[in-house]
C-alpha cells in the first residue's frame, strides 16, 4: 500500500529527470493525470498519456513485464536543445501528516514568477497563476522550477 501517491510521482519524475529518461511510468489516478496536465499546460513536459493494461492471455501480455494491474499514466519529459532540465527542482509541500491549504491571495509567485506551485481546488488540479486569476484556493501539492 502506498500512503502517498503524489510524492512517489514527484520523485519517479525527479529520479527520471536526473538521469535524463524520456519517458517516466506511474501508476494512474485522477489527481495524478491533473498534476501531469498542469505540467504540460505550464511548459514543463511535452505530453502525457493513459495506457491500458494488456488483456490477460493476449500476445502482448506475453512478452510483457509485470507492472501489476490497472492503467498507467507516461509522461514525455522535456529537456532543452543541449540536454538542459526543464524540471530543475521539484519539491512536495503538503504531506498527508501535515496538510497545506492557501487562499488566493496568500499565494505567491514561486522564483519570482519563475516557477509555479500546483493547487488543487475544488474546481480540479491548477497552477498557482490560473489560481489567483480565478479567485481559488485549494490544497498546495507541490512547487517546482
Amino acid at each position: 500500500m502506498m500512503t502517498d501517491p503524489i510524492a512517489d510521482m514527484l520523485t519517479r519524475i525527479r529520479n527520471a529527470v536526473s538521469v535524463e529518461r524520456p519517458i517516466v511510468e506511474m501508476p494512474h489516478s485522477k489527481v495524478k493525470r491533473g498534476v501531469a496536465e498542469v505540467l504540460k499546460r505550464e511548459g514543463y513536459i511535452w505530453d502525457w498519456r493513459e495506457e491500458e493494461p494488456p488483456a490477460p492471455g493476449s500476445q502482448a501480455d506475453a512478452g510483457a513485464k509485470v507492472r501489476g494491474p490497472g492503467k498507467r499514466l507516461c509522461l514525455e519529459l522535456k529537456y532543452g536543445p543541449n540536454g538542459e532540465r526543464v524540471i530543475r527542482h521539484i519539491k512536495r509541500v503538503s504531506r498527508p501528516g501535515c496538510r497545506v491549504y492557501s487562499r488566493a491571495n496568500g499565494l505567491r509567485p514561486i522564483l519570482n514568477g519563475l516557477g509555479i506551485s500546483i493547487i488543487s481546488t475544488s474546481r480540479g488540479v491548477i497552477s498557482d497563476r490560473e489560481a489567483r486569476q480565478k479567485k481559488l484556493g485549494g490544497e498546495v501539492l507541490c512547487e517546482l522550477w
